[in-house]
């Protein structure tokens, strides 16, 4: 079966569910679709209406997207639709005028706006600077040109971040020879590509100001991809080659991955042919390939990339069919291995299948299966891992390690928007977790273990270096969060701003350590009801009481400054069904409309004996 047979069936909407798993199987050697196959089942996918796989599939997560720039990007919309699917996601997507992008993203009363769409994506080209210089021109003309241009779409990202609430992503410029050609002096074109190089930085600050996203074009280039092509450039006003724009696309569609609370978070690779070339039980410690060979130098370049990885916050964690000493032994003292004992959350290894192991890691970690990245070298390990656990991303490398890194980091798994202090601290946390697991099983009852335990919980206004935090937890909570509502840094920064809302932080700590910034609620005051929009809490921190605690701080404080009721809402997604007698199993009553939950404040439930809460909490809740 393949999506275009469930096209000519009239099947498409009905299997949407299917498309993802159908996309997948078209993969060429794990390094992506082409350009061509790509576009070619995007066009299928774009006819479909969303609503019509609403109707079929409603928790469907969907994607809105707008389109703007200044050439022609029929291309685009179909290879940006497929990418989405690729991820699970329905693609709803809107193309503007041509050359509309001044006026689309100036006017708040443009239909780009009027949308509210969860993605605009501002593609601009090389013709918006070279449209405008005079003939003949020099490279200082087109100096002037470029800085003017950047000054007006840093004044259209402002406008944006003002008036819209999703993210705005933009890109550098591409420098096609064409035009550092046109001049003959070899000094003229070096000064060319010094202005060109140093505009497209301005650019890339403007990445991480408010709600924009900048995608830099220039290492997709420098893969091979094409960056445009002449005749559809003069013909068509197609200034970006249909093959950037599908690897554009593809980029996109990480974004929007993450946007929707589908990062990745646990990284388990195999060992044998994976980590290191040979096979440990027959070859031994110093017959396997780590250094010192053309096969072995690839093999510690992947386990580089894997240890800048993982000290990035993504769990490492070794899945293997060996004997686990031999295992720690070569970690621990192999003189010419880079990864090391540490480097890894957990290491599984044994002879059990893979898929146990795995899902068994992820009871442990207190994570989905969703958020795993499997890398093995055998393509029987690789089929058993897609059967039994399909959630599970799974990189299938090969004998040539060189290839391995292409192959991870092919589909941008664990792109973020921000990388915080909570990430670069997150594989200690989750070892130490472990360690809790382990104290766990010395005690007959779970209440014997939280005495011991001793959590301590922090609950007050988020300060402005947690905001990003914040941010980053609503776009990853996706089992103990009530309703999964996206919160972008400025998202986040406006209802901080709002003396209205409270945006209060959940810290805790215990006798292992802390666990830092684990959980946000927040909480808006309506007349003389409290609503709670958001409450989150990190799988890490789950059953210890701790959501309890701080729901009994906050009713309390909403009685004592004189409110009449506390609203809280739930919404049903895929993931969080475990969540969905919060509120009734502490005294909420359900409303009228549906998933809404009131408390009348004259019941409060107490804070768990088990945890020691501090809250400070002031403003209109």
């Amino acid at each position: 079966m393949t999506i275009e047979d469930l096209h000519r069936a009239g099947r498409l909407a009905a299997e949407y569910p299917r498309v993802r798993g159908l996309l997948g199987d078209m993969e060429q050697n794990g390094s992506g679709l082409s350009s061509a196959e790509l576009i070619r089942a995007g066009r299928l996918l774009a006819r479909l209406d969303p609503e019509e796989v609403l109707r079929e599939h409603p928790e469907t997560p969907t994607t809105t997207v707008a389109i703007t720039g200044h050439s022609t990007l029929s291309m685009l919309p179909p290879a940006l639709t497929a990418e989405l699917a690729r991820h699970g996601l329905l693609a709803a997507v809107a193309l503007g005028d041509f050359d509309g992008y001044v006026f689309e993203l100036g006017d708040p009363a443009s239909d780009l706006y009027t949308r509210d769409p969860d993605l605009v994506l501002c593609v601009l080209d090389p013709a918006i600077v070279f449209d405008e210089v005079p003939c003949p021109w020099r490279p200082e003309d087109v100096a002037t040109v470029f800085e003017a241009k950047i000054d007006l779409i840093e004044g259209l990202a402002a406008r944006f971040a003002g008036t819209a609430r999703g993210t705005l992503v933009l890109n550098t410029l591409p420098l096609p020879r064409r035009f550092p050609a046109q001049l003959v002096d070899l000094t003229s074109r070096a000064r060319l590509g010094a202005i060109w190089r140093e505009a497209n930085a301005r650019l890339l600050r403007l990445s991480g100001q408010g709600s924009t996203v900048v995608i830099d074009l220039d290492p997709l280039l420098a893969d091979g991809v094409p960056a445009s092509d002449t005749r559809m450039s003069v013909y068509a006003k197609a200034h970006l080659s249909a093959e950037l724009l599908a690897a554009y696309a593809r980029q996109v569609g990480h974004l929007a991955r993450h946007l929707a609370g589908r990062t990745k978070k646990t990284l388990a690779v195999d060992l044998d042919g994976t980590v290191w070339g040979g096979v440990l039980g027959e070859d031994g410690p110093d017959g396997i390939e780590v250094a010192d060979s053309v096969k072995g130098e690839a093999f510690r370049g992947f386990q580089r990339a894997l240890k800048q990885i993982s000290g990035q916050g993504v769990l490492l964690a070794a899945v293997s069919k060996n004997d686990l000493r031999p295992v720690r032994e070569v970690l621990s003292s192999h003189p010419r291995m880079t990864l090391r004992e540490d480097d890894f959350v957990r290491i599984v290894a044994n002879w059990r299948p893979k898929h146990d192991n795995l899902t068994e890691l992820a009871g442990s970690l207190n994570v989905g299966l969703d958020s795993f990245v499997f890398v093995d070298d055998s393509p029987y390990e690789c089929g058993l891992v897609r059967h039994a656990l399909p959630d599970v991303a799974v990189i299938a490398v090969d004998d040539d390690p060189a290839l391995h890194l292409d192959r991870l980091l092919a589909d941008g798994w664990f792109d973020t928007r921000v990388l915080t202090d909570e990430d670069r601290g997150r594989v200690s946390k989750y070892r130490d977790e472990l360690v809790r697991k382990d104290f766990l099983d010395s005690f007959d009852s779970l209440q014997d273990y939280l005495r011991e335990l001793r959590v301590a919980v922090r609950l007050g206004p988020a300060g402005e270096a947690e905001l990003a935090r914040v941010s980053q937890l609503s776009l990853r909570t996706n089992q103990f969060n009530l309703t999964t509502r996206r919160l972008q840094p400025q998202q986040v920064r406006e209802l901080a701003g709002d003396p209205a809302t409270q945006v209060l932080a959940i810290s805790s700590a215990d006798r292992f350590g802390e666990n830092g910034l684990v959980g946000v609620v927040t909480v808006r005051r309506d007349g003389d009801v409290a609503h709670l929009d958001d409450f989150l809490l990190s799988c890490r921190v789950f059953s210890r009481g701790i959501e309890q605690a701080c729901l009994s701080a906050v009713l309390r404080h909403a009685r004592d400054s004189g409110a009449r009721a506390v609203a809280g809402y739930y919404r049903r997604t895929p993931k969080n069904g475990m969540v969905a007698e919060f509120y009734p199993r502490y005294g909420f009553r359900p409303a009228e409309s549906d998933g809404t939950f009131v408390h009348d404040l004259a019941d409060i439930v107490s804070a768990p004996e088990t945890v020691q809460l501090t809250a400070s909490l002031g403003g209109p809740a």
